[in-house]
């Protein structure tokens, strides 16, 4: 009950303060198939990078999304030399330095997962940008959040391509971290799509508390809906509106394969 009174303060607080200016970008980059799957931007900065775009929110130091698709070729296990976490020369604000996140015992947290971008140095090297990182708790990031993380690599396994959006709930009120301020989402959202020519598509939500957690993943669906109301986000413009308005009405958990992780601190 207290996560979704949660939620219904924090949608409060987002319809007194949407003044949104809402801007579909075309998505540019080498994973681009026939279906543009951006979502709009409340501030206009959006950033295509060769294998995932996102939409940078300077007030928050923070990317309230990043998008990109992930296929079964793409998942590999080859271990990569982890590169240094630098500013993300695309963005024109300037993306926040990572000494932002010390002393103040938050890790830099992937909105994209760098084990998701193995297949290719280029692309995972890409994740380091600290455009693609908030801060986020160690147990959370290496229990719930990567638990999470996982199911999505599973799904691609199972079900093909699959189309994800992911990114923080920034709203006011938000505690902050360095000398520029970075913001600490209080949740974090993760929608998955699963679209596909002659299949029928679906989709998935989640709305995660910013904490350690072991309940199990399903506790955290929602409505695609109820995330746009959260962040004045619109995740699917592309689709034919009645099908769009179909796919994030509902919750659909039975139309997923769930896998139950055991090592909830293991990587």
């Amino acid at each position: 009950m207290k996560f979704f009174h949660a939620l219904f303060v924090i949608l409060i607080i987002s319809c007194q303060t949407d003044n949104y200016t809402k801007t579909t970008i075309d998505y540019k980059s080498k994973t681009k198939g026939s279906f543009n799957y951006l979502p709009t931007s409340t501030t206009g900065q959006v950033v295509n990078h060769d294998y995932y775009s996102l939409s940078y929110n300077e007030a928050y130091e923070n990317s309230e999304w990043v998008a990109y698709s992930l296929s079964p070729e793409q998942l590999s296990r080859q271990q990569i030399e982890r590169p240094y976490f630098v500013r993300d020369p695309k963005v024109t604000t300037r993306s926040a330095h990572y000494k932002n996140y010390y002393p103040n015992g938050y890790e830099k947290g992937h909105l994209v997962p760098a084990a998701d971008m193995r297949f290719n140095v280029d692309a995972f090297d890409d994740t380091f940008y600290t455009s693609n990182v908030s801060p986020m708790d160690h147990d959370f990031n290496s229990g719930i959040w990567n638990n999470l993380e996982k199911q999505v690599r599973y799904w691609t396994k199972r079900y093909g391509k699959l189309y994800i959006v992911t990114g923080g709930i920034l709203q006011p009120g938000l505690e902050r971290i360095g000398y520029e301020k970075v913001a600490v989402p209080d949740y974090f959202y993760k929608i998955v799509l699963d679209y596909k020519k002659n299949k029928k598509p679906r989709m998935i939500g989640f709305v995660i508390p910013h904490k350690k957690s072991q309940e199990n993943l399903q506790k955290y669906i929602v409505a695609v809906d109820s995330i746009e109301k959260l962040t004045g986000i619109d995740f699917f413009p592309a689709l034919p509106d009645s099908l769009e308005n179909k796919l994030e009405a509902g919750k659909h958990p039975e139309l997923w394969k769930f896998v139950h992780f055991e090592n909830w601190q293991n990587h």
